[in-house]
């Protein structure tokens, strides 16, 4: 072993499995911006305001965007609003623009009402396509990932980060080995990658182009379609919201416990790469700042369990009422959201672990973060006024959302 002071140890077996697959076809590095980008575009395209034009007068209805003398901000139809943190007097009162009143920690703060910049241009592009604002919220989310190679490397620019990552991956293998927790770890990630190394290579080299070309599309795409068919605005945003604080609480561990995948361990412990082997490689996952020794937690693993339950939740399986305006589902569509619910993170935890990108705990810790973030989702409202000087900052108005309504309009059926 290379640290004779840690005693976890994988020894290799005689007949050590050699990989014998070619490389699989490699996708030109535009198909993957390219498909993201098209999913992104027909979603702002499907959830479009209907009846209501960026050039001339709209004919869409409601006071709130297009009466002369409305004094409301659109975001008083907003989830937030519920809690008293929008200000529904705005909308009755007779002093023109009046400031909102944001509370923020049981502090009333006055903001800009931003409701005078609602016929600026960009403004109504953004009521015409208001997923516009949830295409914004993800390239912020992408941008503080990029972020945390570069602050990681900082903090442990004295000791070397190589080094510290080697041994906090070591350490998890440890853990899970001899720990207090490894009842919770039966089947160790070596095992299963060597099974699948074993007769089902052509299993594997499936597994790879899923690790490569899953996470990202997938995940988008869910976003995208739970904003068409999501019940209720607050509900999708509930979702978002948790997805959003679950990648902040990874990004802080990334930066504070940087982990060495398996797959990047050294030699003795056993794990092939086999996505690179593979030539399999996501063009997401390339280039300057992509932190590769983000291991812990799995965000594969976090964001298809989040996706998982947002699914078993919208079957209504186990809900005994229904939201308003929200359509009773088949028995078919009740089913396939339950098994498609618990099979997709299943299958993902079974791609981390079998292409060495993840261990189990990785997975543990990440199914820990989204029950945190689903309890804990609504601190986003802090920056409530950090939005509303931003808008103030672009003369723009924030759009009313449109979740669900083309979906309902359709007759809500799935």
């Amino acid at each position: 072993m290379p640290d004779g002071s840690l005693n976890y140890t994988a020894p290799l077996p005689a007949d050590e499995p050699q990989w014998n697959s070619k490389p699989a076809w490699k996708l030109p590095g535009w198909v993957e911006p390219i498909v993201v980008a098209s999913i992104l575009f027909v979603a702002m395209y499907m959830t479009r305001r209907r009846n209501f034009r960026i050039l001339g007068k709209s004919t869409y209805q409601n006071g709130l965007l297009d009466s002369v003398d409305s004094t409301a901000s659109s975001d008083s139809l907003l989830d937030y609003d519920s809690d008293g943190e929008g200000g529904y007097e705005d909308i009755f009162s007779t002093t023109k623009h009046v400031p909102k009143k944001r509370n923020c920690w049981g502090v009333i703060i006055p903001m800009p009402n931003t409701s005078r910049f609602k016929n600026n241009i960009h403004s109504r592009i953004l009521q015409r396509f208001p997923f516009l604002i949830e295409m914004f919220y993800w390239i912020i989310n992408y941008a503080f990932y990029r972020f945390t190679a570069i602050a990681s490397q900082r903090l442990y620019a004295g000791t070397g980060i190589w080094n510290a990552a080697q041994d906090h991956g070591i350490a998890v293998l440890e853990a899970e080995e001899f720990g207090w927790l490894s009842f919770l770890f039966p089947i160790r990630e070596l095992d299963v990658q060597r099974w699948f190394m074993n007769g089902h290579q052509d299993a594997l080299t499936i597994l790879n182009k899923a690790y490569a070309l899953i996470h990202i599309p997938g995940t988008v795409g869910f976003i995208c379609w739970y904003y068409y068919v999501a019940p209720s605005f607050k509900t999708f945003a509930t979702a978002r919201r948790t997805m959003t604080l679950t990648n902040f609480c990874a990004f802080m561990t990334f930066i504070l416990y940087p982990c060495m995948p398996p797959r990047l361990l050294p030699h003795e412990y056993g794990f092939l790469d086999t996505v690179r082997h593979d030539d399999a490689q996501s063009v997401w996952m390339s280039g300057k700042y992509v932190n590769t020794l983000a291991a812990m937690p799995s965000m594969h693993f976090g964001y298809a369990f989040c996706i998982g339950l947002t699914l078993i939740y919208h079957s209504g399986i186990f809900r005994r009422t229904l939201e308003a305006g929200e359509a009773k589902k088949s028995t078919f569509w009740k089913i396939f959201y339950l098994g498609f619910g618990i099979a997709y993170p299943s299958f993902i935890l079974t791609v981390i672990v079998a292409t060495a990108n993840h261990y189990f705990m990785d997975a543990m810790v990440a199914t820990c973060f989204v029950f945190l973030s689903f309890a804990c989702n609504k601190v986003f409202y802090v920056f409530i006024p950090l939005e509303d000087l931003l808008l103030y900052l672009i003369r723009a108005e924030k759009p009313v959302p449109t979740t669900g309504d083309r979906f309902h309009e359709r007759g809500g059926r799935i």
